[in-house]
């Protein structure tokens, strides 16, 4: 999280006084720029491959993760203040199929909502929501495999098109730049990406957003998948039953466009300044309000009570948000579940 250092660095190896000297010239040399201590701890991490790896493979992943991302990264940054929505689904749903036409439907309706669409840019539910959204309102995260995946005829040609080789990095990219993820039903894929868009969120590793399951009408797949969940993993204390709250499912695309839009109704983003968890809103909480939200969620207040503050220093490098209004207070940082239900509180003042 943004403001925190949880845990001490894996290697304290002093770097050579000498090496750390002309690591600064070589940054200087290329003109310094954007984060120039995180770049310089990045060019001696990468030295260092050159004694602690001696698996040439094992290098190869590294270099090519770090470029797929550097990449990706400078690609969003210039939309980086427009709501994104990621879709999930099946690349064999055929454009005949309802849950096709439906995947169209929500990426027209999100986009005239004001969100941007991401897809894996292949066939099926990707390219259906592509359709929806249109090139000028979509990214596409392709995956190279040996027998798929074309990248679809919306995507193909626009600048907004990135071709990755690893599933970590293509995940890593939705999930960095998503408000809000959406599955359609599909295969082992979509399921994979869902459940690890839920355990980033149950975890406190990915920040909360909406996740809406999408069925065709009068489907069934997300409506069994839930009382699977339900049946198996919370009877069985797998997870906890606010763990229910992470996540929503629908066969309307008005009614996922609706539970998106109003996730930010009031709510704008989050993060953590040391042992403070900061909410920007849109819309500061009467002292009454914040009174009644200390003592509904007092289970998940550990520490300093929920208070109205002003911009920390430590979130300067958000400056476009720093006039918002926020509230601070000390979360356990266990209790997802219960802060995604505090969000919704939020959103319906």
């Amino acid at each position: 999280m943004p403001g925190m250092d949880y845990y001490p660095r894996m290697d304290k190896a002093q770097t050579d006084p000498e090496i750390k000297r002309r690591i600064q010239e070589l940054i200087a040399a290329k003109g310094g720029g954007q984060n120039p201590d995180l770049v310089a701890d990045l060019i001696e991490t990468s030295l260092k491959l050159l004694c602690d790896v001696a698996d040439r493979g094992d290098v190869r992943v590294i270099q090519t993760a770090v470029r797929e991302l550097r990449y990706a990264f400078k690609l969003f940054a210039p939309f980086a203040n427009r709501r994104k929505v990621t879709i999930f689904g099946s690349s064999r749903t055929n454009s005949h199929k309802l849950e096709y036409q439906q995947a169209v439907e929500f990426g027209r309706k999100v986009a005239e909502a004001g969100f941007m669409v991401i897809t894996g840019a292949g066939p099926g539910i990707m390219q259906a929501g592509h359709e929806g959204a249109g090139p000028d309102m979509s990214f596409g995260v392709n995956i190279r495999l040996p027998w798929e995946q074309a990248v679809n005829p919306v995507i193909q040609s626009d600048r907004k098109l990135i071709n990755v080789k690893y599933f970590f990095t293509r995940k890593l990219i939705f999930i960095r730049h998503s408000d809000a993820v959406v599955l359609f039903p599909g295969g082992f894929g979509t399921l994979d990406e869902g459940y690890e868009a839920l355990t980033l969120m149950q975890t406190g590793k990915s920040r909360l957003m909406p996740l809406v399951l999408i069925d065709r009408p009068g489907g069934t797949y997300w409506k069994t998948w839930d009382k699977q969940v339900r049946e198996h993993l919370l009877r069985n204390q797998l997870i906890s039953p606010e763990d229910l709250y992470l996540y929503q499912y629908t066969d309307s695309a008005d009614q996922a466009v609706r539970w998106i839009t109003r996730f930010y109704r009031n709510y704008h983003s989050s993060r953590f300044v040391h042992e403070l968890f900061v909410i920007r809103l849109n819309h500061p909480p009467s002292p009454s309000a914040l009174d009644a939200l200390n003592e509904d969620f007092a289970d998940i207040i550990s520490g300093p009570k929920a208070r109205i503050i002003k911009a920390l220093p430590e979130e300067r490098e958000d400056q476009d948000w720093v006039n918002l209004p926020r509230i601070a207070f000390g979360f356990d940082r266990r209790n997802y579940g219960r802060l995604r239900q505090m969000i919704d509180l939020l959103n319906s003042w």
